[in-house]
């Protein structure tokens, strides 16, 4: 027997919608890449992105097509999320921190038609255009006043001439089928080429709904929410759809995102909730207590991308009464898999028992399931001493990467790369990684690819690069190598050797040679001796 409810699918558009009649009035804040701070409503939000929506329709943009974004979090990159998606066709945010081949290489990969970006990215975008073959409008995202006066890119088109086009906001939002593709983001958190991770609306809107729970992110009509955590990273972590359903008055960084910048838009803006890594949040602190400043409305912070350190936590827990809510995901999670809410039992605890607590990935939020496995695949116990692999499933995990011939699941669960203990409590602990990739800041940084970089330099037999502990940026790639004989080569000439092959900041911050390298049975570098021997070198050095 079936259920004789009403069937609505779970789409994006519907939480516009929903703002828009709930929440009209409701402030959508941002600071402008042209330097003034934008202010309008869920309202107009709602108009301009069905006007949005009817333009990249007279562009020709079909159902399943992508558009792509190259943007700062701001109110237009928030009409794209919702035009884009809602009226069928797949946003891709494009990450502008990546290496120019990489962002070219992966809006070829992705085939964006059309792509959009903050007069910031003009230069980046422009010297990849011609590279791009299936982009057939690049769009500015500004107004007449802003568009250069020469012509960078042949056929620029305006944003604010799309949005001020012929007609009204009349546009109907087409009743998609639920798991029509919404979003595509791609993880460099792999070796190689990055990953494509295709969304659905489904898949979407039931984040949405699981990270606004008050066990998850506690979201509600009620607060200021500013996502610092960038909108091509993984969509925000949500935070643009959330915020939208409960209509919670939204505020934009836009590109200033240093110490000062952020808390005097906290301040003006009554922020009650702000999302980003730790550095950011290092920035932050040292502006307000380098100056004697305080937070006035600011109660929540949310830390991901990478952990939390206990000093920063107890800083912000019992200098400013600022609540830490740790949590954890992945791209390939939407992302979020883990929050560290504590349980009612656990608020009574010691306070440095608590902050232990706080201190690891957290617990799941309904709608993702967690185990750990051993070496052959057997599942271990919730004892918080077992340790293995961390396996997850669920409403909003990736079952294949876009474009990719196999699946990487194994018996139905998403293999994370990551080591782990679960308690008895359902609380997650990270506590190794079983991919060699490094997290700088909250970025992956693919070691394979810098090692084939050094490889490629006349005076190296062998190179591996590590994670070594950074005082500021929790990781940081350290490259150790082995010199080719008679062969004589420095360390600022290996270092020099990176210009123009990768992003900046990916290049190592220090080299160390040595005699040879360890090497497995079956000739596999063993890292974890390197890592072993080498993860405290640049904080001896800092």
């Amino acid at each position: 027997m079936l259920g004789q409810m009403m069937q609505q699918p779970l789409l994006i558009s519907s939480l516009l919608q929903h703002a828009e009649r709930h929440h009209g009035a409701q402030a959508v804040v941002s600071r402008r890449v042209e330097g003034d701070v934008h202010r309008y409503t869920y309202r107009d939000l709602a108009s301009r992105s069905r006007r949005l929506a009817k333009a990249l329709a007279a562009l020709g943009v079909q159902p399943g097509e992508r558009v792509g974004t190259v943007a700062w979090n701001g109110y237009r990159h928030l009409e794209l999320y919702y035009a884009v998606s809602g009226s069928g066709t797949v946003l891709h945010t494009l990450n502008p921190r990546l290496h120019a081949d990489q962002v070219a290489w992966i809006a070829e990969h992705a085939q964006d038609r059309v792509l959009c970006f903050d007069k910031t990215f003009l230069p980046l975008v422009a010297s990849v255009a011609s590279r791009l073959p299936t982009v057939r409008h690049f769009v500015l995202m500004a107004d007449k006043a802003h568009m250069p006066a020469d012509e960078p890119i042949p056929g620029l088109l305006c944003y604010e001439d799309l949005i001020d086009g012929p007609g009204d906001d009349h546009f109907d939002w087409p009743r998609l089928d639920e798991d029509t593709a919404s979003s595509l983001c791609y993880t460099s958190g792999t070796t190689g080429h990055p990953k494509g991770v295709l969304y659905s609306h489904r898949s979407t809107v039931l984040h949405t709904l699981a990270s606004s729970l008050p066990d998850a992110l506690n979201l509600s009509a009620r607060d200021t929410v500013l996502p610092v955590v960038p909108m091509f990273h993984v969509n925000a972590w949500g935070l643009p759809y959330s915020a939208c359903m409960v209509g919670a008055k939204l505020v934009f960084p836009g590109p200033a995102l240093d110490g000062k910048s952020l808390h005097d838009l906290f301040e003006a803006e009554g922020v009650t909730l702000a999302a980003g890594v730790p550095t950011v949040w290092q920035g932050l602190l040292a502006h307000v207590s380098g100056n004697g400043l305080t937070f006035s409305t600011m109660r929540r912070t949310i830390i991901g991308g990478s952990a939390c350190p206990p000093a920063m936590m107890n800083t912000f827990e019992d200098t400013y009464g600022v609540q830490v809510i740790h949590a954890w995901g992945m791209t390939e999670l939407s992302p979020i898999g883990t929050v560290g809410v504590l349980k009612a039992h656990q608020q009574q605890l010691p306070l440095p028992e608590q902050r232990a607590l706080q201190a690891k990935q957290g617990r799941s939020v309904f709608g993702v399931d967690m185990k750990i496995v051993d070496e052959d695949g057997q599942e271990l116990p919730w004892d918080g001493q077992a340790s293995g692999e961390l396996l997850v499933r669920g409403h909003w995990v990736l079952a294949q990467y876009h474009q990719g011939e196999q699946s990487p699941l194994v018996d139905g669960w998403f293999p994370t790369g990551d080591v782990a203990t679960i308690d008895a409590d359902g609380f997650m602990n990270i506590t190794d990684r079983a991919k060699d990739v490094i997290k700088s800041g909250g970025e992956w940084i693919g070691s394979i690819d810098i090692e084939n970089i050094a490889m490629a330099h006349p005076g190296v037999a062998m190179a591996a690069c590590i994670a070594a502990k950074h005082p500021k940026w929790d990781e940081r790639p350290l490259l150790v190598v082995v010199p080719r004989a008679n062969a004589e080569v420095s360390r600022e000439a290996l270092l020099g050797f990176f210009d123009g092959k990768i992003a900046k900041w990916w290049t190592p911050d220090d080299v160390v040679f040595v005699d040879a390298i360890p090497l497995g049975a079956t000739g596999k570098m063993l890292k974890h001796r390197l890592r072993e021997q080498f993860e405290h070198h640049l904080l001896a050095k800092a």
